[in-house]
């Protein structure tokens, strides 16, 4: 906390410090140092000015230099009524100071800033602060740098360096008899008289300040308040007030260290890091030295196959022009052949005998030397030179340019379990990525625990994510993932977590038609029409066992209520039934049919009355849906070959009726039963 006990003016610690009105301090010297005469930061008047609204011993100067000598009425309570310390209109100030922290300017009388209070805790705070840390004590009397203190006087309470004490302080005359001691034990004495002390008041110096003035906020004697200018004010027990203010500032500074607890842990987090950038910096380059090496290699790898390539083109060139050798030395061996021949036949003699064969050879050296024309060349089929170039350019263009991804994969995610959470079939998964990943998007994948087969049920930016109509009383398994441009991460830790059991829900009065009514936290319903009016639940099912009851509260005759099921978009203002998007069983006090499709079906003696409780079975595993009328089956298995999707409790009713849902019911132990029996009549 050394910097809290410097001042800003000297930048040394504390020395007899004093409070200005801001609550910022200063040595009492440096306040001395930077006063100057009040016209010197005066503004400029202002006639429009005017300070006549306030009480004079409620006013405040405290004019900032770039205020236009605006009188602010914003002076700290605890300065109202201090004694000699006058903050009169700007107009009567003969001195000022300017707070070197704030920059705000205080006005004084002529007294100047001796009328500031000492700060006597910060002096103590600094007192102690000089002894754990054996600071030297320096001598009162030095004019200019003070040494060291050798000696204090306990009569005196004054510190005296050897040399001051020998000008100041001699050991004879009147002051030979005067305690002379060393300036630790002199200070320890100073600090014991001081706490011994009672402070006395500054209107009343007879008078001890033992209460605490609350509106003034300044500490008072009992004289103040009988007669003084505290006199109606609110006091209290100055004891009891320091009790008070102190466990307040504790409070405070009990939420001030968490974040001070915080932000060392996050240092001791950050020096950790900086110990382990060395290790990952030795880890990055070994990567990068193996990535390097791998491109070697394959350099290596596609010379050898590029000098294979030359060595086959060097092979076929070869072999070309071999073959055409081959063919010119065959032509030149029967051409040469025939010239020789036809020589001998030139030096015949006998004109006869040339005759009967010259006309032949003429044709035949005719015959040879035209298709020497045509059948010879004397072009090379191949170069000997390797008409090939190798495209390295492009190659030492990557690799010259070969730098790193600014992004990398992220880490996996992790799930926050206290956050993951079961409603009905329906659960809501919460997580948060990996610090310092980049994520683009999440993929969220979900098991049932029996089976482990994850398929993806979401894709997207989120990290929240609900998915419903998941199986009852199931235990599911789910983990998610994130993904950037550059790949994705692992998966998550798996995190399981059941369904409820049973079904909870309540009527849905945002899809009800408007004349109906509900009440009881939206669980009994009624309506104000006798026409027939739709409400459905806020839970849809499109798996599993489901069972709920009606208590029929009231009924009247012609009520005829319908009880069943319905997809979201049935008619509202119909009997449930009356469309193909609603299956109901409609009652009266003696008799019940099904309904769907505006087709009656199943007419089965039994009615109800006040009090009648009618349930309602849904088993979409067989996909039927049964009737219940006190606990007693009501007809056959009303319907089958339930496959639409998504299916909500229904029920219609018109104003002589009033019916309360109860749901988390468990089926009927004779369900299944009822389900193996095949008299039912299906009506899809």
């Amino acid at each position: 906390m050394e910097e809290e006990l410097k001042c800003p003016a000297c930048k040394h610690l504390y020395k007899n410090p004093v409070l200005l009105p801001c609550y910022h301090s200063l040595c009492l010297s440096c306040a001395l140092h930077r006063e100057q005469p009040a016209q010197h930061l005066q503004p400029p008047p202002d006639d429009n000015e005017t300070t006549a609204d306030y009480p004079d011993g409620d006013k405040l100067s405290l004019v900032s230099e770039t205020d236009s000598g605006v009188v602010c009425n914003s002076r700290p309570n605890s300065y109202v009524g201090t004694p000699n310390l006058l903050f009169p209109p700007i107009q009567n100030s003969t001195i000022s100071l300017t707070c070197p922290t704030c920059h705000k300017v205080v006005y004084f009388d002529e007294h100047g800033t001796n009328n500031l209070p000492k700060n006597k805790i910060l002096q103590n705070i600094v007192d102690k602060y000089g002894d754990n840390k054996h600071l030297p004590i320096h001598c009162q009397l030095c004019e200019n740098e003070p040494m060291e203190a050798t000696i204090m006087c306990e009569q005196c309470e004054v510190f005296y360096c050897d040399i001051c004490r020998e000008n100041c302080h001699p050991t004879r005359g009147p002051l030979a008899a005067h305690s002379l001691v060393s300036p630790q034990r002199g200070k320890a004495t100073l600090r014991s008289k001081s706490k011994d002390k009672k402070v006395n008041c500054g209107d009343h110096p007879a008078g001890i300040l033992g209460m605490y003035c609350m509106l003034c906020k300044v500490a008072v004697c009992s004289l103040c308040v009988s007669e003084g200018k505290h006199a109606n004010h609110d006091v209290q027990a100055l004891g009891g007030m320091c009790k008070a203010q102190k466990t307040e500032l504790s409070q405070s500074l009990q939420a001030l260290s968490e974040r001070a607890k915080g932000a060392t842990e996050f240092i001791q987090k950050l020096k950790v890091m900086v110990d382990k950038v060395p290790d990952n910096c030795v880890e990055f380059e070994n990567r990068i030295s193996a990535d390097c090496d791998l491109l070697i290699e394959a350099i290596h790898r596609r010379r050898l196959q590029l000098f294979e390539f030359v060595h086959q083109e060097r092979d076929s060139k070869i072999k070309i022009i071999r073959e055409q050798i081959a063919t010119c030395a065959s032509k030149l061996q029967q051409t040469t052949g025939l010239l020789q021949f036809c020589i001998e036949a030139l030096k015949e003699t006998d004109a006869a005998a040339f005759l009967q064969v010259g006309t032949s050879l003429v044709d035949r050296v005719s015959h040879v030397d035209m298709a020497w024309h045509k059948e010879m060349t004397f072009t090379p089929r191949a170069s000997d030179e390797i008409d090939l170039n190798l495209d390295h350019l492009s190659v030492l263009h990557s690799i010259e340019h070969m730098t790193f991804a600014q992004l990398k994969a992220p880490g996996p995610p992790s799930l926050i379990s206290e956050e993951c959470t079961t409603e009905n079939n329906t659960i809501t998964v919460a997580w948060q990525p990996q610090a310092c990943s980049f994520v683009e998007f999440y993929q969220l994948e979900i098991a049932e625990a029996d089976t482990e087969e994850f398929r993806e049920v979401y894709c997207g930016t989120d990290t929240i994510c609900r998915i419903e109509s998941l199986k009852f009383n199931t235990l599911y398994k789910i983990r998610i993932k994130a993904a950037n441009n550059i790949g994705s991460s692992g998966f998550s830790d798996t995190l399981s977590i059941r369904t409820d059991e049973v079904a909870w829900f309540n009527l849905d009065p945002v899809s009800a038609h408007s004349d109906i009514i509900l009440s009881n936290e939206n669980q009994t319903v009624t309506s104000s029409t006798y026409e027939h009016r739709v409400v459905l639940g806020n839970l849809g099912f499109s798996q599993g066992v489901h069972y709920w009851e009606f208590v029929i509260d009231k009924y009247n005759m012609n009520a005829d209520p319908g009880f069943g099921i319905a997809t979201f978009d049935v008619a509202k203002d119909m009997m449930l039934g009356k469309d193909d998007k609603g299956w109901s069983m409609y009652i009266d006090h003696q008799r019940s049919w099904f309904l769907h499709s505006d087709r009656h079906d199943n007419r089965t003696d039994g009615g109800v009355g006040s009090g009648s409780v009618v349930g309602v079975l849904l088993n979409l595993d067989l996909h039927q849906l049964s009737f219940y009328v006190n606990d007693e089956r009501q007809g056959p298995i009303a319907f089958t070959d339930l496959h639409q999707g998504v299916f909500f409790p229904a029920i219609s009713v018109n104003r002589n009726v009033q019916v309360t849902v109860q749901t988390g019911l468990e089926p009927p132990t004779d369900s299944s039963d009822h389900e193996s029996e095949g008299e039912g009549k299906g009506v899809g």
